[in-house]
């Protein structure tokens, strides 16, 4: 005789979900959560006064699980595009792993999470920029811009640019021109980053239907719009040493950088329209990359040394 319950999951209508913790670490975007984590940790360090070891530890933590919650927002959102698009039809969603359902409730619970521990724990400053950060990523960006303009990128930058701003409010509990330059140094690098990789993934974009420069105003324009965002970018990325609050040492290394950005943006300037393989692109974007990390580097650097200096 069977117990009660015994064929409990028979029926057709419940489904125990398929999912592992690798699963949900991926909706998390653990590549661009890194990067996150690292800008808000320099913005952090970099804030004038100190912060207790623990509070910094638990402030980091929450900006990374925020991030983390933008991005599972975003993989729910945008599975339909991801299951079209080579670079992401292998992500949780699109390959049935993960439930729609699922990746949007793990999301909301991660987003609130992260904005109550840090607004409690913290500061509520702190967490209002991170809210904020959520949102903007979350619906404005994902829901919005990225579908109906080719300026998505240009406008939806901001978002990742608000890390180092969080960091730098969780340890001042303010806001200041400091915070602003390291906003505008993301902020800055995000089109040309971007529309270097969409050049090389144009035909996805284009399948996706999404409204990319490339896809939109043509590659020779976008080559051209690289180009004078790395001139733009270049010296903003030298203000943190010509406003004084990052050393010599820095502003060379900003400089050095900056100028390698402006030499690949030009080489794919001067890309021939026939260029299938768009190598030029291909080495802007890896280089984007190492620019971002490596201004974010040298400031870290610069802040704990004159710290080193001060302290002996």
């Amino acid at each position: 005789m069977a117990l009660i319950g015994d064929n409990q999951y028979d029926t057709p209508s419940v489904r125990l979900s398929e999912a592992t913790a690798s699963d949900y670490i991926e909706l998390l975007k653990p590549r661009v959560m890194s990067l996150v984590v690292f800008t808000a940790f320099v913005g952090l360090v970099a804030a004038p006064g100190t912060v207790h070891p623990v509070l910094g530890f638990i402030a980091i933590l929450a900006i990374a699980v925020g991030a983390g919650a933008s991005g599972a927002l975003n993989m729910w959102y945008d599975a339909d595009i991801d299951a079209v698009m080579s670079r992401t039809s292998g992500r949780p969603i699109p390959s049935g792993r993960i439930a729609p359902k699922e990746a949007l409730a793990f999301g909301l619970v991660l987003a609130t999470m992260s904005v109550f521990t840090l607004g409690v724990l913290v500061n509520w400053l702190a967490a209002s920029i991170l809210a904020f950060t959520i949102f903007f990523y979350a619906v404005v960006y994902t829901m919005w811009l990225k579908r109906s303009t080719p300026q998505n990128i240009v406008i939806g930058g901001a978002a990742g640019a608000f890390p180092p701003m969080v960091g730098w409010a969780a340890a001042s509990g303010s806001v200041s021109l400091e915070s602003v330059v390291l906003f505008a140094i993301i902020f800055m690098w995000t089109p040309p980053h971007f529309w270097a990789l969409a050049l090389f993934k144009a035909g996805d974009y284009g399948a996706a239907g999404v409204p990319m420069m490339p896809n939109v105003r043509g590659a020779r324009s976008t080559r051209r719009q690289i180009f004078i965002y790395s001139l733009m970018l270049a010296p903003i990325g030298v203000l943190p040493w010509i406003l004084g609050f990052a050393s010599a040492a820095y502003g060379l290394v900003a400089i050095f950088l900056g100028a390698g950005f402006v030499w690949y943006a030009y080489q794919v300037l001067r890309m021939s329209d026939f260029d299938g393989a768009m190598l030029p692109a291909r080495k802007l974007f890896g280089y984007s990359i190492i620019y971002l990390f490596g201004i974010f580097l040298a400031l870290l650097a610069d802040v704990l040394a004159a710290g080193f200096v001060a302290g002996s």
